[in-house]
């Protein structure tokens, strides 16, 4: 059997199968009807009958200037020409692949890619033609020969070529993603060597005792394809077409579906915009490192999607795109990390597909940039995060009864620093806190803001609102917060898993939001409040306060927070322990404590464990941040979950909460007690009650139903 060197082609029986194989720029897969299609016809046989097609239907025809002209393109490129060979007694074709040099007249010059073993068959075959890739094309060129030995042909070029070849997807080349095909837990690895959006060809190796035989071609095969960084994409394909080999084999592989699913279906998704000016979409190909730059059809928080041309499409749904920017008319450029989720025809346009992408992560501080564009867009008076007149917004606040006297009374004598923590805030508009604003004409009808005060816990405060029919503009910024927490999410470095705010019972409008949200949800793991008792404790410096004997204040261990979580899912069953960080092994916040000292702000937390005996009688949590962050002091403060209530007295109480504030040296700071009833127990006296409100923002469709028939009902009353 004759030798055939590593860059010959033989086009045998299965020719037209190996076509994908001719030439890497113009080598990549057609669905699989094409493949089909064309599999047994010889490429010389469609060569001449491609070209007399050509003639007859279009007359596509190239001259000899537009030939030379995509020869020196090639040649630019760095690519390679196909030199045909036909065998001078049978019906066989060899293709060589060449390096075209420049051309500047009819005299053509090429290289040989690899020479090895090429005098070998010189004897057997002679010349042909010569095809040049021409993006989904190839051009036929029956060329003169003048000139053939083992390092270089020359030949003369004719007056002109014809088009041949036609495919219905350009095939990209790629370099340097690793490809693993995987079925029965045999795992073959190779290369990613091209691709269209439908479909792509891999080189894989089999590893002794590995062989060809163990892999199906009838059966699915799973899919992964990677660069030295990270994951590309995974999935589960068919195999369309596989070469012959016993170590080495080409796979022709089709994506089993056109859609993935990211994320937990929900009802209330992400609202669309359209924008205009519509914004780009510029991103690296991970496959092939070119640049990519495509209209956005429309947007979100959480995604986006994009039109394409269905001949040289390049998104493959599943394909991860690490970095990517999204360019706005006034060059304004936001980037992101995101994923292609579906691949969809347009009804009226076969011509163009439309290809949605999911963000999967993004810089807070763009993120925020990008839902306030949004938000604005919808209602022209709904800012995010904008710059705020400070004495403007202090009128409001006691306008609007937000700080009422008592209230004032408590933070007067630290005004001057809590005004300070507020510029910082307004100002600033640090990564950990959002504020949400109404207005209209320049005058403030709402506010609504939010910190994050745990890992993965966002609490909103200050919502405060003008009384008017008209505007509900109270309404109109809770659902401004609500469709931020929808948007975020899923975002990790927002880390927003939860979201949570205190509200007194007695307080009509919270109660009828987030009260009754939680009976109407009824899922104490999607939505739940627990009920404390809150009052102002200030230790007797002059008392000389130990905790009694038999008793211990200790930092609380694991085992406490187990027990902790036995009284806690009995007593209430509901978000607190999760959402406040309080469960074994997820207790340590020191990123988030590290992220408020890089912007200047305090933030400190401490557990105890209050023993007797050893016994676990209650879990006492000390916050400390600056002064006014939250104008209640919720966030500096201190929370007693008390577990064994009979066995707590009033006086052991006070001696920790004394204990506790002598260390840090604080004459006094608000208390929190759970259960309340422990309160009503022991006849302690309370200053008033705050419900803790949690979502998890993994199950929001049934707040959103909520909140959505709670607003028509107001709109309803205009």
């Amino acid at each position: 059997m004759e030798k055939v060197p590593p860059n010959l082609h033989l086009i045998q029986k299965d020719s037209q199968d190996k076509i994908a194989l001719l030439i890497d720029r113009q080598s990549a897969l057609e669905p699989a009807d094409a493949v089909k299609q064309e599999k047994n016809e010889p490429l010389h046989q469609m060569a001449q009958k491609g070209a007399t097609a050509d003639r007859a239907a279009s007359q596509r025809r190239f001259d000899k200037n537009q030939l030379i002209n995509k020869i020196n393109y090639v040649n630019f490129q760095d690519e390679k020409i196909l030199i045909a060979f036909k065998h001078k007694k049978y019906l066989k074709t060899n293709f060589i692949k060449a390096t075209p040099q420049p051309c500047y007249d009819e005299n053509l010059t090429c290289l040989w890619a690899d020479c090895r073993q090429l005098s070998e068959i010189l004897s057997s075959y002679a010349f042909d033609h010569i095809l040049i890739p021409d993006g989904l094309n190839l051009l036929l060129v029956q060329a003169e020969l003048l000139n053939l030995n083992e390092g270089s042909i020359h030949v003369r070029l004719p007056d002109e070529g014809y088009e041949i070849s036609s495919r219905k997807f350009t095939r990209h080349r790629c370099e340097g993603i690793s490809a693993c095909v995987i079925q029965n837990s045999t795992i073959f690895k190779g290369e990613l060597l091209d691709f269209n959006a439908v479909s792509f060809r891999v080189d894989v190796h089999a590893n002794p005792p590995q062989t060809f035989k163990w892999l199906n071609q009838d059966l699915g095969v799973s899919v992964i394809l990677s660069d030295e960084n990270e994951t590309l994409y995974t999935g589960n394909c068919t195999v369309i077409h596989q070469t012959g080999g016993q170590k080495s084999r080409e796979f022709v592989l089709e994506p089993i579906t056109s859609e993935i699913q990211r994320f937990k279906h929900k009802e209330y998704r992400s609202l669309r915009h359209t924008i205009s000016p519509p914004p780009t979409i510029v991103f690296k190909h991970p496959f092939t490192g070119k640049l990519i730059s495509l209209k956005a059809i429309d947007l979100s928080g959480s995604g986006f999607s994009v039109e394409e041309d269905v001949q040289n499409a390049v998104l493959l749904p599943g394909l991860m795109i690490p970095e990517l920017e999204l360019s706005f008319y006034n060059n304004s450029r936001l980037r992101c990390k995101a994923q292609l989720i579906y691949r969809h025809p347009f009804e009226k346009d076969d011509s163009c597909i439309k290809c949605g992408a999911a963000i999967l992560d993004m810089d807070i501080e763009e993120h925020v940039q990008l839902l306030s564009l949004l938000q604005h867009a919808e209602n022209t008076n709904s800012y995010i995060c904008n710059k705020v007149d400070l004495d403007q917004l202090w009128d409001f606040f006691f306008e609007t009864g937000f700080i009422y006297p008592h209230k004032y009374n408590y933070i007067q004598k630290n005004k001057h620093r809590i005004k300070k923590t507020y510029e910082k805030l307004y100002t600033l508009n640090p990564n950990i806190a959002h504020h949400f604003i109404y207005q209209d004409k320049g005058r403030i009808l709402a506010h609504m803001a939010m910190v994050r005060f745990y890992m993965n816990t966002w609490m909103i405060h200050h919502h405060a609102a003008r009384k008017s029919k008209s505007n509900r503009a109270g309404l109109k910024v809770l659902k401004q917060i609500g469709d931020f927490g929808n948007d975020s999410h899923s975002l990790y470095s927002i880390n927003m898993d939860f979201l949570m705010c205190y509200y007194r019972p007695e307080n009509k409008f919270p109660n009828k939001v987030f009260g009754s949200a939680v009976k109407n949800i009824n899922n104490p793991k999607g939505c739940s409040e627990d009920l404390f008792a809150y009052f102002h404790f200030r230790a007797d410096r002059n008392l000389d306060i130990t905790i009694r004997k038999s008793w211990e204040l200790a930092m609380a261990q694991d085992e406490d927070l187990r027990e902790l979580g036995n009284f806690y899912e009995h007593h209430s069953g509901g978000l607190m322990l999760e959402a406040l960080n309080l469960e074994p092994g997820n207790t340590n916040q020191d990123r988030l404590v590290a992220e408020y000292r890089i912007l200047g702000f305090k933030r400190e937390r401490y557990i105890y464990a209050l023993r007797q005996n050893s016994e676990l009688i209650a879990i006492v949590m000390l916050n400390l941040s600056d002064i006014g962050l939250n104008l209640s002091d919720l966030t500096n403060s201190i929370k007693v979950i008390v577990i064994d209530s009979d066995k707590l007295s009033k006086e052991v109480l006070y001696d920790v909460l004394c204990d506790i504030l002598r260390s840090i040296e604080y004459e006094g700071l608000p208390v929190m007690i759970y259960p309340k009833d422990y309160m009503d127990l022991k006849g302690i006296p309370f200053e008033k009650l705050y419900n803790l409100w949690i979502i998890n923002l993994q199950n929001t469709d049934d707040y959103f139903r909520y909140l959505n028939r709670l607003l028509r009902f107001y709109e309803q009353r205009k």
